[in-house]
C-alpha cells in the first residue's frame, strides 16, 4: 500500500498535476466568484485558530515568501548537481551550446517584449520586461517527454536550458524587482553574506543533516532578504549550493523505481521537500493564477508574444549560432528538433507568473500580464503538432541528419538528466 502511495504521487508529481489543479481552480473561482476569491489573498489562516495580531502573515506572504523558497532551494538543487563532475554542465565545454541557447531564451522575449512596448507606445508596460524571461521547468520537463519521448536527447537539452534560465531569472528578480512600496535596505544583504559563511562552516565540519542548514543559515538568509525589502523566497539559493552532495543523481524529476538512492545532505533536502512542494504548488497556482479573462490587454499580448516568439527563436538562433562557433549541438539532435525545443522552452508559467506578481502595481497590469503567463501553455499543443510535422521523435533520424564542425567536440548530453 504504501508503495502504491508512492507512486501515486510520484505520478502526480511527474504530470505537474498539482499546479495545473491550481490554476485550473484558481480561473474558474475568479471568474465566477470574483469577490470571494480576491479575499483568498488576504486570508490569515492563524485567524482561523485564533491567533491574531500577525496581520502580515497572510495566505499570500505564506504562498510567495515562504513556500517558494523551498521550491527556489530544489531548483538551486539541481543547478549545483549539474556543475558536479557527470552532470551536465561538467566539463564547461560540454555546456557551451546548450548555455548559449539559455542566453538566447533570456534576450529573445526581453526584446520581442520590449518591442512590443515601443511599438505600442505604452510606458507602463516597460517593467515587466523580466516577465518572460525564465522557463517553466516542471512542466517543460513534462511538454518535452511528450513531444520527444523518454530518451531524446532533447530533453536533457531542455532540462539544462530550463534550470540555467531559471538561475537567471532568480537573478532578475532579486536585482530588478524588490518590493517597490518599501526601499531596499542593501546593508541587511551582509546578513545573506553571513548566512553563506554560517553553511560553509557548516560542511567544513562535515555537518550532514539538511536542518540544521535550514534551521541556522537557512532562517538567517531569510530574514536578512526579508529586512532587506529584498525576495526572501530566494532565501535558499544562497545556502543550497554549501550542503554537501555527493557526484551526481537523476535529478529532481527522475527518480525510477530500482534507481539508486543518493544519501547525502543535498538529495536528503531535495527527497524531504520534493513532495511538499510538489503538492503545494496547488496552493501557488490556486494564490497566483487567479485572473479574470476581462483582464486581457498590451500586457497580455506582450508576454503572449515574448514567450511564444522570443523564447522560440532566441533559443534557436542562439544555439545554431553557438555550432557556427565550433559548439554543436548535443549529438541525436539536429536543427528540426532544436526548433521544436525552443517552442517547447516558451512554457513560463511558474516562474513568469511569480515575477507578473511584483513587477506591476496596477492590478489590472498584473492581472493583464498574468493571463500573458498562463497563455504560454499554448507552447505545449504548438511543440506538440510541430513535433509530430518535423517527425522529431526518431533520434537515429536526428543523429544523422545532425551537422557538427568537429565530432571530438561534440558534447553528449543522451541520457544525461538535470
Amino acid at each position: 500500500m504504501k508503495k502504491l502511495a508512492g507512486r501515486g504521487l510520484g505520478l502526480l508529481s511527474e504530470f505537474s498535476i498539482p499546479l495545473i489543479s491550481g490554476v485550473v481552480v484558481a480561473l474558474l473561482w475568479a471568474n465566477i466568484a470574483p469577490e470571494t476569491y480576491e479575499a483568498l489573498a488576504g486570508e490569515r489562516p492563524l485567524d482561523l485558530v485564533g491567533v491574531h495580531g500577525a496581520e502580515w502573515l497572510d495566505f499570500h506572504f505564506l504562498v510567495n515568501d515562504l513556500f517558494m523558497a523551498f521550491f527556489f532551494g530544489i531548483a538551486t538543487k539541481e543547478i549545483v548537481e549539474s556543475v558536479l563532475p557527470g552532470g551536465a554542465l561538467n566539463p564547461p565545454k560540454k555546456a557551451v551550446n546548450p548555455l548559449l541557447a539559455t542566453l538566447g531564451g533570456v534576450l529573445g522575449p526581453i526584446v520581442v517584449y520590449l518591442v512590443f512596448v515601443l511599438v505600442r507606445g505604452d510606458a507602463a508596460l516597460t517593467r515587466g520586461w523580466g516577465i518572460p524571461t525564465a522557463t517553466d521547468i516542471a512542466l517543460a520537463w513534462l511538454a518535452a517527454r511528450m513531444v520527444f519521448g523518454k530518451g531524446h536527447p532533447a530533453v536533457s537539452f531542455l532540462l539544462l536550458l530550463a534550470v540555467a534560465d531559471d538561475a537567471i531569472g532568480l537573478g532578475i528578480i532579486a536585482v530588478f524587482y524588490p518590493d517597490p512600496a518599501q526601499p531596499v535596505q542593501p546593508v541587511w544583504l551582509l546578513g545573506v553574506l553571513a548566512a553563506m559563511i554560517a553553511a560553509r562552516r557548516l560542511h567544513k565540519l562535515q555537518v550532514s543533516s539538511p536542518w540544521l542548514y535550514l534551521l541556522g543559515p537557512g532562517l538567517m538568509s531569510w530574514y536578512a532578504l526579508h529586512s532587506a525589502h529584498l525576495h526572501p523566497a530566494l532565501a535558499l539559493v544562497a545556502v543550497v549550493p554549501f550542503m554537501p552532495h555527493a557526484t551526481h543523481d537523476e535529478g529532481v524529476f527522475q527518480h525510477e523505481d530500482g534507481a539508486p538512492i543518493q544519501c547525502d545532505t543535498l538529495n536528503r533536502f531535495e527527497r524531504a521537500f520534493r513532495i511538499p512542494v510538489d503538492l503545494g504548488l496547488f496552493a501557488f497556482g490556486l494564490v497566483n493564477a487567479g485572473v479574470r479573462f476581462s483582464g486581457v490587454g498590451d500586457a497580455t499580448i506582450a508576454v503572449l508574444l515574448a514567450l511564444i516568439v522570443g523564447k522560440t527563436f532566441g533559443i534557436f538562433g542562439f544555439a545554431l549560432m553557438a555550432q557556427r562557433l565550433g559548439f554543436p549541438l548535443p549529438q541525436g539532435m539536429n536543427r528540426r528538433s532544436l526548433f521544436v525545443a525552443g517552442m517547447t522552452g516558451a512554457l513560463g508559467l511558474t516562474v513568469a507568473l511569480f515575477v507578473a506578481g511584483v513587477a506591476f502595481t496596477d492590478a489590472s497590469l498584473v492581472g493583464a500580464a498574468k493571463m500573458g503567463a498562463l497563455g504560454s501553455a499554448l507552447a505545449a499543443p504548438l511543440a506538440f503538432i510541430a513535433g509530430r510535422v518535423l517527425r522529431v521523435r526518431d533520434v537515429e533520424t536526428a543523429a544523422a541528419t545532425q551537422v557538427t564542425p568537429s565530432a571530438e567536440v561534440t558534447p553528449h548530453l543522451g541520457g544525461q538528466n538535470i
